[in-house]
C-alpha cells in the first residue's frame, strides 16, 4: 500500500509539471466489470481502480493511452462448485456466495479518440501482473455476516493479457472521469 500512496502523491504534486503539448500525465480512477474465461460462472465482478496515466498525442484527436492501474481488483462473481475445484480452494458451504478476486498491476495500451465535445472512446490490449489472488466466501444469515478469504495465488497465472474499452468525459485538464469495461481473460503464460 505504500507504493500506491507514493505514486498517487507524485502524480498529484508533479502532474502539471510533467505535461507538455504532446504528452499528458495524470491520476485516474474508474470502475471495472471483469470476467475470467474458462469458468462456469459468467457473472462479471464490478470493482473500482486507481492509477496514473500518460496520453501521447499521435494526431490532432488521436492519442496513445497508457499508464499503470496500481489498485485494480478483477475476477468473477458467483463461482460454481466446478469453479471452486479449479481454483484450488476448499469448499465451505452451499449457503453463501464465492467470488474469485485477483489484484493486478495493469498496463493498458489503448488507442484513444477525443471528440470536439471532450467525450472520448478508447480500446486496446492490456497486460497485468498479479500480486494477490483469493476466493472470498460471503454468507449473510441470521443477522451474522461471515466473510472468509482463502489465498489461491499459485492457481492463478502471474501474467495476464486481455482487452479493454472505455468511454469518458474530460471535465478539465489533468482530471478524467472514466467508465471502463474490461474483459480480462486468462491468456497469460506462467513464468
Amino acid at each position: 500500500m505504500q507504493a500506491v500512496s507514493s505514486q498517487v502523491l507524485i502524480t498529484l504534486l508533479l502532474g502539471d509539471k510533467l505535461n507538455s503539448p504532446n504528452i499528458e500525465f495524470g491520476l485516474e480512477g474508474g470502475y471495472n466489470f471483469s470476467d475470467i474465461s474458462g469458468l462456469d460462472s459468467s457473472n462479471r465482478l464490478g470493482t473500482f481502480n486507481l492509477g496514473f496515466y500518460f496520453n501521447f498525442k499521435m494526431q490532432e484527436q488521436l492519442y496513445l493511452y497508457t499508464g499503470v492501474l496500481v489498485k485494480s481488483n478483477l475476477g468473477t462473481a458467483d463461482l460454481s462448485l466446478a469453479d471452486l475445484e479449479a481454483s484450488g480452494v476448499n469448499f465451505i458451504s452451499h449457503d453463501g456466495t464465492y467470488t474469485q478476486r485477483i489484484n493486478y498491476f495493469i498496463v493498458p495500451a489503448y488507442a484513444k479518440y477525443v471528440f470536439n465535445n471532450n467525450i472520448y472512446v478508447e480500446a486496446g490490449p492490456q497486460f497485468g501482473l498479479r500480486y494477490k489472488a483469493y476466493v472470498e466466501y460471503v454468507n449473510e444469515a441470521g443477522g451474522i455476516d461471515t466473510r472468509i478469504r482463502q489465498d489461491n495465488k499459485d492457481a492463478i497465472n502471474p501474467i495476464e493479457a486481455g482487452a479493454g474499452m472505455g468511454i469518458g468525459y474530460r471535465k478539465k485538464k489533468n482530471w478524467r472521469v472514466i467508465r471502463r469495461i474490461e474483459l480480462f481473460s486468462r491468456l497469460g503464460k506462467r513464468i
